[in-house]
């Protein structure tokens, strides 16, 4: 725009009008040419201003509230904390059917021997020497050194160091476990030693008993056996069975191979031992041995006037008949003649 003189007193106009304007609105708000162009104005932009307020209007009472104290900040505070509650309650429902599984097994084992325990899961995997596993469950659950931890099918093995939050088991399948044991239902005392990462692979545990005339069997069951102060182990808890029994000949200990009732490769919900059964539930919390089948042996014994048929074998002490020719069948009800001299 140039500055002419046209310009600068088309301005000049503009603020003298603009000054009445305002001093009219100053001294009476309620006079009619006045009242008149606001009520123009008003009309003229009332819906985009109405418009615009019910945009704005929430934005700036949220910015507004949470500069205050304890406006909406303390409500986003208590949102959030709600938001975690509900993330940690789907969490514990989202088990999988295999958790499921194991924890009932879990409490159906620790309902039978009288143990109370706390669930916990595994968390990490030991990566040194030693065989072991992290829970999630510490000082803060309850959970002491020295503590059995078992599963829904038996030992898994001993708590080693304890966190706040979590806990270290050494594992029974450790080179370095030993585990005092009785043998079912004689209650011969033993022990049991893990194969270690060293072994053969075949998962089996050494079983020595401390009686050399000791009768072992393969499919005999062990617990263990009650440790002082019920530290590391609790009485009762299933431990395996005997798969083998290896020559005993000159050894001063029986010896046998036992096979674990726990899977130590696929851990998945334990139970940690807080407080001991008040009795030694001894055998009763061993799953049922199964009953070896009958071996049924049929024979058959043919009768009279049927030839013996192969593969089958005649009763000892009835030898099969002769196949009957028709001129000597046999009638039934016929009684036999004597011949002459008879």
């Amino acid at each position: 725009m140039r500055d002419t003189r046209r310009t600068r007193l088309t301005l000049g106009v503009l603020l003298i009008a603009a000054l009445v304007l305002i001093t009219a609105d100053y001294r009476d708000g309620s006079s009619s040419p006045v009242r008149g162009l606001r009520q123009i104005s008003g009309a003229v932009f009332g819906g985009a201003e109405r418009a615009a307020s019910a945009v704005a209007g929430p934005v700036a009472r949220f910015f507004g509230g949470s500069s205050q104290p304890g406006g909406t900040g303390r409500q986003l505070a208590a949102l959030q904390s709600q938001v975690a509650r509900l993330r940690a309650e789907l969490s514990q429902e989202r088990l999988s059917s295999a958790d499921y599984r194991q924890l009932r097994q879990l409490l159906q084992l620790s309902g039978a021997g009288g143990y109370r325990v706390v669930a916990a899961t595994v968390i990490a995997v030991g990566q040194g020497y030693q065989q072991t596993v992290t829970l999630d469950a510490g000082s803060s659950d309850g959970v002491q050194p020295r503590e059995t931890v078992l599963n829904g099918n038996g030992l898994v093995g001993e708590v080693t160091a304890v966190s706040a939050q979590t806990c270290t088991v050494l594992l029974a399948s450790d080179a370095s476990s030993v585990v005092g044991v009785q043998l079912a239902p004689s209650g011969q005392i033993g022990w049991v030693t893990g194969p270690g990462k060293s072994g053969t692979g075949s998962g089996l545990m050494k079983l020595q008993v401390l009686d050399a005339s000791t009768v072992l069997k393969p499919g005999q069951q062990l617990v263990t056996a009650a440790s002082v102060r019920d530290r590391p182990y609790v009485p009762g808890v299933p431990v395996g069975v005997i798969s083998s029994v290896q020559d005993q000949a000159g050894g001063l200990t029986a010896l046998a191979l036992v096979r674990p009732y726990v899977t130590f490769t696929a851990l998945g919900v334990v139970g940690i031992v807080i407080v001991p059964p008040r009795h030694d539930p001894r055998f009763s919390v061993l799953p049922p041995r199964p009953r070896p089948r009958p071996a049924v042996t049929v024979t058959v014994t043919p009768g009279p006037g049927l030839p013996a048929s192969p593969g089958l074998q005649a009763s000892p002490g009835l030898p099969a008949s002769p196949a009957p020719t028709p001129d000597t069948a046999p009638t039934v009800g016929a009684v036999p003649t004597p011949g002459p001299g008879g």
